[in-house]
């Protein structure tokens, strides 16, 4: 079996005061990808940098104290790599692979955009490159009998199951035609699979990310913008998903939770 976890910590440093610690001690995952840890790895104490058990691979930000992704996992990987091959983004902090056996598991934070400004155009492009590197991916494993496995903050909720006020977030980054029909394409004709939404087809949720502000943890005014995205082979082997919800407001020590998903080998 394995099982792997994807959470956005919202600052890792922040996040281990809170219960990420605490989290990752008890979790029985193999490999962990984590997003915005917004540090670099001499900035985090010894036990949040190198926990014990684990071998742990970061990719910080040029900007200091944005973005930042990392992969821990129990088995030394063959190999890590930094980046897409992207002029523009691979110093950005979003993007970590790593080789295990039979699999390629990457960290991936995707810019969240910002509807009618610069920060949605580089949101534009990142997705424009980034899903050409996804099909020449999925191509190169399919040549070495491996699979892919793409987890962490997407940034783009799919389908109107994955958010509940999606009524009025149809023109809000995050839930625009465009982003959505990107998704789709990125399933559709680059052959990639939604997991847990193959585990879960109804909905609504299991939603992954609840805003601070108001009471939307409360009433669970969530969104799913968690994913694990695999290539089919893997997906079909996919045998259980689970969100880490908090049980209470209180219990957050992120504004996202962890995303689980168990595998058969």
């Amino acid at each position: 079996m394995l099982t792997v976890s994807t959470v956005n910590v919202n600052g890792l440093r922040a996040a281990s005061g809170k219960g990420y610690l605490e989290w990752l001690a008890a979790t029985d995952a193999d490999v962990v990808c984590l997003q915005e840890v917004r540090a670099e790895a001499h900035q985090l104490t010894d036990e949040v940098r190198e926990p014990e058990g684990w071998h742990t691979f970061y990719a910080p930000a040029a900007a200091k104290g944005r973005a930042g992704v990392a992969v821990l996992t129990r088995r030394e990987p063959f190999e890590h790599r930094v980046g897409f091959g992207s002029t523009e983004f691979d110093g950005s902090g979003r993007y970590l692979e790593v080789d295990l056996p039979g699999v390629t598991i990457a960290s991936l934070y995707l810019p969240s955009g910002e509807t009618g400004t610069d920060r949605q155009s580089e949101k534009e492009r990142f997705m424009a490159e980034f899903i050409d590197y996804l099909a020449g991916l999925r191509k190169r494993a399919e040549s070495d009998g491996r699979e892919v496995l793409v987890c962490g903050d997407w940034n783009i909720a799919h389908r109107e199951a994955d958010l509940k006020n999606w009524k009025t977030n149809q023109k809000t980054a995050g839930f625009l035609p465009e982003e959505r029909a990107w998704l789709t394409r990125l399933y559709d004709e680059v052959g990639y699979a939604d997991v847990v939404r193959g585990l879960h087809p109804d909905g609504p949720g299991p939603y992954t990310w609840w805003s601070y502000r108001g009471k939307a943890f409360d009433n669970d005014a969530g969104w799913r913008i968690d994913y694990h995205v695999s290539t089919p082979g893997l997906a079909s082997r996919a045998t259980a998903a689970r969100v880490e919800r908090a049980e209470t407001y209180e219990g957050r020590w992120s504004d996202h939770a962890p995303v689980t998903v168990t595998y058969t080998t």
